[in-house]
């Protein structure tokens, strides 16, 4: 394989997965289901529609823009790597555990949507879809990116985990009788490792950055 290509291919893997386990949509629907609960199938298909867009919309701004705000604000990328390899970590922990971590969302705010007419933005799309973790990791990963072919792949990572969100909530629309909580307990710590490791690998990344900059200041 064309070493380039192959380096196309590593990316949009690592992409795609990073941006998908931490996202972590199939999680999402038992919170989904439970603030909905009176809305019709259609109802609920067209939430997840909205707030499928919305998130691609946010990570794709956040992707595009990350490095603007770091200069604006005068954040480094490694001290970024090293605070989202952090995010990424806590996560992780409570992937680990077979729990819903409260970086994506709260109790509070799932019993809010509950008390709400529509969720597809808030809480759905923000911050349980596209969270801290989410938005960290997209702009983590556009500063990865080498060239406008890995940016185009990322892009193209984006609004793909949002449409297979989508697909995953038009399911469980009609009822989430085929998830198996056993089954949902296992993936969900596999997920929780890979994340960690992800969350490693942002952390080194950082660490060898910052030893760069370091560097080169003395």
């Amino acid at each position: 394989m064309n070493p380039d290509l192959q380096n196309l291919v590593h990316f949009a893997v690592l992409a795609f997965g990073s941006l998908f386990v931490i996202i972590d949509p199939v999680a999402s629907v038992p919170a989904f289901l439970a603030m909905t609960p009176h809305d019709t199938p259609a109802q609920r298909i067209r939430m997840a529609r909205l707030a499928s867009v919305v998130m691609a919309g946010v990570l794709l701004v956040f992707a595009v823009a990350g490095k603007i705000i770091f200069k604006y604000f005068g954040i480094t990328m490694p001290a970024f790597q090293i605070a989202a390899s952090i995010v990424l970590l806590i996560v992780a922990l409570d992937m680990l555990r077979a729990q819903r971590s409260r970086v994506q969302e709260t109790a509070e705010e799932t019993t809010a949507g509950a008390e709400k007419a529509d969720i597809a933005i808030t809480p759905l799309a923000i911050p349980m879809l596209a969270g801290p973790g989410a938005i960290s990791t997209s702009i983590v990963l556009q500063t990865q990116a080498n060239g406008l072919g890995q940016h185009l792949v990322l892009y193209g990572c984006i609004m793909a985990v949002s449409f297979v969100s989508y697909l995953i909530f038009r399911v469980s629309a009609h009822g989430a009788r085929w998830l198996n909580p056993i089954a949902m307990k296992i993936a969900t710590r596999i997920m929780g490792l890979l994340l960690a490791a992800v969350a490693m690998q942002f952390l080194i990344n950082g660490l060898k950055g910052a030893q760069a900059d370091w560097l080169q200041t003395h």
